[in-house]
Order: structure tokens, then sequence, then C-alpha cells
């Protein structure tokens, strides 16, 4: 016979939610009473509370026990149902889509309706697919090639504007047929040309690694500069970096240089050599002990090689992929490529003791190239210079220089493994403790121009160290040496545009890439398209009335890899 345990004790789902409600709303219980008289959690009486309030739980009708009784649907809501899964929406989305029409229904009621309706599970997709994404984090486009003549109109605000100011160099260098010489693959979504300009937009902005290009993810404008809705992810472009082969970075740096000795941007006369180890920290590193004279010891690394144009400080060739055995045939590899980038007069070879040996100095004779270099010096050399006569003060011709008129003294002599004889100049009082011993072939040189052209060796150095502090040089991320010579040849062509663009503003003609950056090419703008014209606006700065002054009229504006749309440049 039922008592007052029916009501104090529910068997039934139903009936417990009922009289936990009761409590709650009636009797005025806390929620931690209510829960524990009838084995409820506290949230889960928040929850019954919060359902009851917005008429999600009916006591109406009551199911009888041991019998199910399914919700009704209308034929009205179950082709709404079926319109939304056709646009892939999940049962949870469609739930709740139905309920902000008023209709209310249970997620496994809609999983049971699409199933009867035939349709089968959504596949399982990523949170970013799906939204669910860190709250107000943005997300950005995938990356596409864009149709600039499908724009009729548009503007924005562009972070990195300054980016734009490299683009008639660009232009005059003519990237299009430099990446099609070099035959770079792309793929079906962004074409090689598109791939190059992202990573030399990255170069140009001093980006430290291909992993903080999402920091440019949201800029159209920078998009823009490379041909695209916005710049690849790096994946995408660390990938791209890996599909190339040693192949496709010779044509691509020979048919660069090639352009630029077109444009006469190079002296051709004198050609420093250095080599650079470019450290690598990681702990199945493969790569091969070399010497790193910035550090001042031996470390694991990738051997890399610059030559420089003395002339115009401009890097003419890279090399990566170097063993240490390899190290002293490099001399003659850079020859090799010389010949082909300039026929007629070989320049003149200026590096250091250690950059080869003499067997390959010899090599150099028989070719016809002059060089200048240090013979290595051991304790009797140095004990043999004060018993020398006659010794012969010089000047050395440069404003900066501490000791413009160290003391000289010339003869001819023999070394072991070289063939034939070489000039040897020895030089004192240049602010150095022991002497230094100058080697060459060249006899007809004058011995202040010889001196004179092997002390501005240091520009190579100068010029690898501003790699290192502006371009990222060291920020070594793979030990792929085809990938870290790809990184050496997009840090050539960018310092190539930092000096061509310097060349052009006044006062600034001899500053170095980090002092333009800071002065010119960092800094926001408005990037206006409209119709055939694309103008970046740039806002008043203290250097503007400098950059108004370069003859942009005089440079191409026509952009061949935009489809050939108008650039203009304003600076207020």
């Amino acid at each position: 016979m039922a008592d007052e345990k029916y009501f104090l004790h529910p068997k039934h789902d139903w009936q417990r939610r009922y009289e936990a409600l009761r409590a709650s709303f009636i009797e005025r219980l806390p929620a931690k009473v209510v829960a524990d008289r009838f084995g409820y959690s506290v949230g889960y009486v928040h929850l019954l509370r919060h359902q009851f309030t917005h008429d999600k739980i009916d006591f109406s009708e009551p199911v009888p026990e041991q019998q199910s009784k399914r919700r009704g649907v209308s034929a009205e809501v179950r082709e709404k149902i079926r319109q939304c899964r056709q646009l892939k929406l999940s049962a949870g989305e469609i739930a709740q889509l139905l309920s902000e029409d008023g209709v209310e229904l249970s997620v496994r009621t809609v999983e049971r309706i699409l199933a009867e309706e035939g349709f089968p599970k959504l596949p399982r997709r990523t949170r970013i697919t799906i939204g669910m994404t860190v709250k107000g984090a943005k997300i950005p486009q995938a990356s596409a090639a864009i149709d600039i003549s499908q724009i009729q109109s548009a503007q924005f605000d562009c972070p990195a504007a300054g980016i734009f100011i490299f683009a008639p160099f660009m232009q005059k260098l003519d990237i299009q047929k430099i990446v099609s010489n070099a035959g770079l693959p792309g793929t079906k979504i962004i074409s090689a040309v598109n791939y190059l300009l992202s990573f030399l937009a990255l170069k140009l902005l001093g980006t430290e690694r291909h992993s903080h290009a999402p920091d440019h993810a949201f800029d159209p404008g920078l998009g823009l500069f490379a041909g695209l809705n916005v710049l690849p992810k790096c994946t995408a472009m660390s990938t791209y970096s890996y599909s190339l082969d040693h192949a496709h970075l010779q044509k691509l740096q020979l048919s660069f240089v090639q352009q630029a000795k077109k444009l006469g941007l190079y002296d051709n006369s004198v050609i420093n050599l250095d080599f650079h180890t470019i450290p690598h920290f990681g702990d199945e590193s493969v790569l091969e002990n070399h010497w790193a004279g910035a550090r001042n010891k031996v470390m694991k690394g990738a051997l890399t090689l610059f030559a420089q144009d003395a002339g115009s400080k401009l890097i003419v060739y890279t090399a990566a992929d170097i063993h240490r055995d390899e190290s002293d045939e490099q001399v003659t590899a850079f020859l090799t490529y010389w010949k082909k980038v300039n026929r007629g007069l070989l320049p003149t070879f200026v590096f250091d003791s250690r950059f080869t040996s003499y067997g390959h100095l010899s090599e150099l004779n028989r070719q016809g190239v002059r060089f200048i270099t240090l013979r290595r010096r051991g304790r009797k050399l140095v004990e043999n210079v004060a018993g020398l006569q006659p010794w012969t003060k010089i000047f050395i011709p440069n404003a900066k220089r501490k000791y413009p008129n160290p003391l000289v003294h010339e003869s001819t002599i023999s070394i072991d493994k070289y063939d034939g004889s070489l000039r040897q100049v020895i030089i004192r009082g240049n602010g150095r403790e022991k002497p230094a011993f100058l080697i060459s072939n060249d006899f007809k040189t004058p011995v202040e121009l010889l001196v004179g052209n092997y002390s501005r060796r240091w520009r190579v150095e100068n010029a690898i160290a501003e790699a290192v502090d502006f371009f990222n040089l060291n920020a070594l991320s793979s030990p792929i040496l085809v990938k870290v010579h790809f990184d050496v040849i997009m840090t050539m062509i960018a310092d190539t545009l930092y000096n061509m663009l310097a060349v052009k503003l006044r006062g600034f003609e001899h500053c170095d890439a980090p002092k333009i950056f800071r002065n010119f090419v960092r800094g926001k703008g408005i990037v206006k398209v409209k119709g055939e014209d694309l103008t970046v606006t740039f806002p008043k700065r203290a250097h503007n009335p400098i950059l108004r002054s370069v003859p942009w009229h005089r440079m191409p504006s026509s952009l061949s890899w935009l489809n050939g749309i108008n650039l203009n440049l304003n600076f207020e």
C-alpha cells in the first residue's frame, strides 16, 4: 500500500526530478541538501532548475514504466533537418538551429532522424574546421593566388607597407624572369613566383624564422605584395624550401647575379672570399664541426661560403653544402661559376691564409687569376723580419683607417706546393703586434693598391655580420643543407635590394640594411587598389622628404607579377 515513502523516495526518474524541483522551489532547500536527498550532484540540480525555468522539462504526461515513447517529429521539421545536413551541419548544430526556431529536439533525436533519412555520420573534423578555437582567436585565411584584375576597388591598412618600396627595384631585376630561368617548382594554388616573393618579403622585414610567419598572417597588404591574399603558413613555406634541390638553387643564384650584372651593379675588379659557419644546436644533427671565427671555437654547424664584389660590397656567390675536406676546392668552384657570369677579364681574388691550400693557388695562377692572400707565418718567419732591409712607408687612402702609413718590405719568394714565384709584402706598423705577410702573383700592381685591396677584405666580414644581425643568417632551424643554402640565397637577394634602395637615398648611400629598415621601410601605410592602379600612402615621417626626392618616375611602375598593375607611392 502506498504511503509517504512514495513521495520521499521516488523510484521513477521523472518523479525524482519532479520532487527535486519541488523541494528546491517550494521548500526552498539549498542545492546541496536537494542533491544529497535525491542522489544528484549540485551541478545537476542547477541544470534542472535552468531547464525548468526555460520550459525545457515537461511533467504533463509521464512515460509509463517499462515503455519508451519516442518524440514525434513533423514532416516540416524532418525537411529542415534534411536541408541542414545537406549543408554539412552536425547533429548538435542542427539541434541548436532548431532550438532557435522554437523546436526543441535532443541531439539523439536528430541523430535518429538523420539515420532514418539515410544520412551517414559526418567524418571527424578538426577544432579549427568547426570553429572551436580559443575564445576570441582569429583563424587566418588559407593562402591562394589572387587575380588583381578581378579586384575593382579595395582599401585596407597594411602594418608592413614599407615593403612596397622595394617593388620598383624588384621589377627592375625582373623577378619573374629570374624564377623562370631557375625553373623553380610551384603548386596548383601557389606559383613559384608567389612562393619566392613570400620568402623575400619575410627576409626584407628581418623576420627571424619561418615559424614567425603567422605574425603577418592577417596582413592583406603583405599578401598582395607576393601576389596572394595572405602569406603562406610556416608549414607550407618550410615544405616548399625542402622541395628545392641543388640544381634549382644553382640556377636561381646564377640567374639573379646575371640580371644584377646587366644593371651594372657590380664593379667586377676585386672579389673578397670568406667562409662562415652557421651554428646548429640540434641534438641529432649530422653536421660536421667547423671553425666559427665569431665565437673563436670549433662547433657543429653548416659551413657556408660568401663571395663579395669589393667595389659595390654586394654578395655575388654563396655555397652551403660544403664538407670540411672540400673547403680547399671552393676557390676553383667559384672560379668556374664566375666564368659563367662574367666572361673576359678575371677579377683579383682576396682571401685569408686558411681559405685554400698553396696547391690550389697554383691552379689559380695557371688559369690567369690574380690573388692576394696571407702567408701562413711561423716562428722563424717572424724572427727573420728584424734583419730585413729596406722598409718603405706607404699611404693607404682611407678616412677611417687608424694606421694609414704602415711600413712595407717587398721580396720575391717561392713556397712548397706552389709552382712559380710569388710577390711577398711584409707589413709592419699596422696596429698589430706581429707583422703580416701578404703574398700575391700580381707583380705589376703598386704596393699601395695591393695592400689597400687586402685591407678592404673586412668588407665581406661586415656583410656576413649584417646578414647575421638583420637577416638572421644564424637562425638555423634545419640540418638539411639544401634548405640552408636557399635561406642564404634569399639573404643575398634581400641584401642586394637594400643596397639598390640605399643608393637612391641622398645622404644614406653607404648605410647598412638595419638603418635603412629603421628609417625608411618599417612602418604602416594604406594600400588602395582601384582599377589598374595600386596606391600605397605612407603617413608623415621624419625621413619622408628623402623618399619623395627619389626619382620614382624613372623607375618601373608596372609590376609584372601583379598583372601589370601600376604602383604609385605617396609620402605625406
